[in-house]
C-alpha cells in the first residue's frame, strides 16, 4: 500500500502516489539543473514545462480521485524527453535534440503574434503551411468579389477559434513537439526578444515577461473570441476619440493664434492710424464708441482684453490636449486674468449701456415754408448732390453714412431722405421738411434733429432739393433721417426728374404706379393723388387696368382719344387738329 499526496501542478490539483511524487520530483530536479544558471529564464521554463506536465496529466486523469502512478509519469517523461539528452547552453537554438520523438500534429489556433484583426489569417497560415499574407488578400477577394461574404466568416472563425496563448499551444499551432526542448526553444527566443527591446529602449523586461503568453496558466479561463471582437473594438473607438481630441485641440490651437495675431495686428494698426491722424479714415469704430464717456482708446482696451483673454486660455487648452506635459497657470495668474477680463466686461457693458441711453428718445424737428405755385402751375423736382463733399458716383438715397469735410470741418453726411408728394385744400403750394433724430431725452433728441443741415431752393418753379444732409460727426448713432413732403394743390402739374427716383416714398396716384416708374412723367394733382397725363399705361398696375378696363383716355401729340365699352356697346371719340370725330 502505497502514501498518497496532493500537489498543485500548472494550477491543477492532483492525487498522486508517493513513488509517483518521487520521479516527478526527481525529473523535474533534473531539468533545473540542465537550464542555464539565470534564474529568471529558468523559472520560467520550469512553470511552463510544469504546465505542459499538467496538460498531459489532465488528458489521463479523467476522474478527480483517480490517483496518478508510476507508469503516468514515465508515459510523459517520455513524450517530454530526458533532460540529459539535450543541450543546455545556447547551441540548443543551433543543433537538433539528439534525442527521438514522435512529431506533433498541427492545431487550429488564432496567432495572436501576428494579427492585422484577429490573427485568424495568421493561424490559418499556420495550420496550412503558407504565408499569412495569401491568406489576407483571399479574405479581400472574398469582400470585393464575394460581395462582402468574407466579413462574417471572418467574424465566425474570430469568435470560433482559440488564440494560442501559452506556449504549447503556439508549438501545437506551428506543428512542432510540445517537449523540453522546444519549450526551452521558444521561451528563450522570446526572452531574447524582450532583451533586445530592451536594448531598444524598452525598460521594464520583468513587466514584459510576465505579460508574455508563456507566462498564462493552462487551466486559467482565456478570453472568448467574441469578447475580443469587443475589446478590439472598443480600442478602435478608443483610439478614434483621442485621434478626435487631437485635431479639436489643433484647430484650438489655430483659431486662438489666429485670433490672438489678428488682434495684436490691429491693435498695432490702430495705435500707428490713430498716431499719424488717419484713424478716422480708415478705422470704422462700433457704434457705442461715439459720443461716449469713456474714451475712445480705454474702449479698444478693454475690447482687446475682453477678446483676447478667453483665446488665451482656448490657445492653451489646446495645448494640454495634444500633450500632457503643458504646465497650467498659477492660481494667481489666473484670478489676476479673470478680474482682468471682468473689468473689461463691466467697461464694454457700461458704453452699451450709455449708448442705449443715447438713443432712448426719438425727437422731431419740422419746418414748413411756402412755394409760389397755384393751380394750374407747373413745378419740376429734382435732387442735387455736393460733388465736393461726397465721394459717390451716383446720387440715391443711402442708409449708411459717409464722413466729409465742410470747410475743414468733420461732418457726417447722409442721403437717408424721403420724398413724397400730396395735395392739399390751400391755394398755394407749400414743402415740409421733417427731421427726425435720438438722442437720451425728447429735449436732446429735438436738438439733435435741429442741427442736422439741409437745404433746398426753387428756381424758375424748379423745386431743387439735396439729396443729402450734413450733421455733427458725433451724431452718427443717432438713426438720423429727414422726410421731404411736397403739398401742390388740386390741378397743378408736377414733372418729377430721374433723380428722384431712389428718394421717392409711397407716392399715391390714381394708377398705382411703382414710385420707381414716376420719374420721367407729367402729372396732375386731384384730390386723390396725382395721375399722370403722359405715361405708357403699360406701368399702371393689374388692379387699375382690370377696373378701368371699360374706359380707356390717350392724350398725345395727335389729340385726346377716348373709348368707352359698356357690354356689347362702344363708342370711340377722337378730337384733333382735324375736329372732333364721333363712332
Amino acid at each position: 500500500m502505497n502514501k498518497t499526496i496532493n500537489i498543485n501542478l500548472g494550477g491543477v490539483f492532483f492525487h498522486i502516489d508517493e513513488i509517483a511524487y518521487q520521479k516527478l520530483k526527481l525529473y523535474l530536479d533534473a531539468i533545473r539543473r540542465s537550464l542555464s544558471d539565470d534564474p529568471q529564464g529558468r523559472d520560467e521554463i520550469l512553470n511552463d514545462i510544469e504546465h505542459r506536465i499538467g496538460e498531459l496529466l489532465s488528458e489521463r486523469v479523467k476522474d478527480t480521485r483517480q490517483v496518478v502512478n508510476e507508469t503516468d509519469i514515465d508515459e510523459i517523461t517520455k513524450i517530454m524527453g530526458k533532460p540529459e539528452d539535450y543541450l543546455v547552453d545556447e547551441e540548443i537554438f543551433e543543433d537538433e535534440p539528439k534525442y527521438g520523438h514522435k512529431s506533433s500534429s498541427k492545431k487550429l489556433f488564432r496567432d495572436g503574434e501576428d494579427k492585422f484583426l484577429g490573427g485568424v489569417s495568421s493561424g490559418l497560415g499556420h495550420y496550412f503551411g503558407i504565408d499569412a499574407i495569401w491568406i489576407r488578400i483571399l479574405w479581400i477577394v472574398l469582400v470585393v468579389a464575394g460581395f462582402g461574404t468574407g466579413i462574417p466568416i471572418y467574424i465566425l472563425l474570430w469568435i470560433l477559434l482559440p488564440a494560442a496563448e501559452t506556449t504549447a499551444e503556439k508549438l501545437q499551432m506551428k506543428g512542432e513537439p510540445v517537449n523540453i526542448s522546444n519549450i526551452e526553444k521558444k521561451i528563450r527566443e522570446e526572452f531574447n526578444e524582450v532583451t533586445s527591446r530592451v536594448k531598444d529602449g524598452v525598460n521594464d523586461v520583468s513587466e514584459k515577461v510576465k505579460n508574455s503568453d508563456f507566462k498564462k496558466k493552462v487551466g486559467s479561463k482565456t478570453k472568448s473570441g467574441f469578447q475580443e471582437i469587443l475589446d478590439t473594438l472598443g480600442t478602435i473607438i478608443i483610439t478614434l476619440f483621442k485621434v478626435l481630441g487631437k485635431i479639436i485641440g489643433a484647430l484650438l490651437i489655430f483659431i486662438a493664434a489666429a485670433t490672438l495675431i489678428g488682434l495684436i495686428i490691429g491693435a498695432f494698426s490702430v495705435g500707428s492710424y490713430e498716431i499719424l491722424g488717419f484713424g478716422d479714415d480708415f478705422i470704422h469704430y462700433p457704434p457705442f464708441f461715439f459720443d461716449s464717456i469713456i474714451p475712445a482708446w480705454l474702449l479698444i482696451l478693454f475690447a482687446f482684453i475682453a477678446i483676447g483673454i478667453p483665446f488665451v486660455v482656448l490657445f492653451i487648452l489646446g495645448l494640454k490636449i495634444l500633450t500632457s506635459n503643458t504646465k497650467s497657470l498659477s492660481t494667481t495668474t489666473k484670478l489676476s486674468l479673470l478680474g482682468v477680463w471682468i473689468i473689461s466686461i463691466l467697461g464694454l457693458g457700461f458704453a452699451g449701456i450709455n449708448f442705449a441711453a443715447q438713443n432712448a428718445t426719438e425727437g422731431v424737428h419740422n419746418k414748413t415754408e411756402e412755394l409760389p405755385i397755384i393751380a394750374n402751375d407747373t413745378i419740376r423736382i429734382k435732387m442735387i448732390d455736393n460733388e465736393n463733399l461726397s465721394n459717390n458716383e451716383e446720387l440715391r438715397r443711402r442708409y449708411n453714412f459717409e464722413t466729409v469735410y465742410d470747410n475743414d470741418v468733420k461732418k457726417l453726411y447722409s442721403s437717408r431722405i424721403n420724398v413724397d408728394v400730396r395735395p392739399t385744400d390751400k391755394s398755394n403750394a407749400f414743402i415740409k421738411i421733417r427731421k427726425e433724430s435720438s438722442g437720451k431725452s425728447r429735449l436732446s433728441a429735438n436738438n439733435n434733429a435741429e442741427s442736422i443741415e439741409y437745404q433746398f431752393n426753387l428756381t424758375n418753379k424748379d423745386l431743387l432739393l439735396n439729396g443729402y444732409f450734413l450733421s455733427d460727426f458725433k451724431n452718427i448713432i443717432k438713426e438720423q433721417l429727414i422726410d421731404i413732403t411736397v403739398y401742390l394743390p388740386i390741378n397743378s402739374v408736377i414733372y418729377l426728374d430721374n433723380s428722384t427716383r431712389t428718394f421717392l416714398d409711397d407716392v399715391e396716384n390714381i394708377q398705382n404706379i411703382y414710385d420707381r416708374d414716376l420719374p420721367k412723367n407729367y402729372f396732375k394733382m386731384t384730390e386723390d393723388g396725382l395721375e399722370c397725363l403722359d405715361c405708357d399705361p403699360s406701368i399702371f398696375s393689374d388692379s387699375f387696368k382690370k377696373e378701368n378696363e371699360h374706359f380707356k383716355l390717350n392724350i398725345d401729340k395727335n389729340g385726346v382719344e377716348i373709348k368707352v365699352k359698356d357690354g356689347d356697346d362702344a363708342a370711340e371719340i377722337k378730337i384733333g387738329k382735324n375736329g372732333m370725330k364721333i363712332k
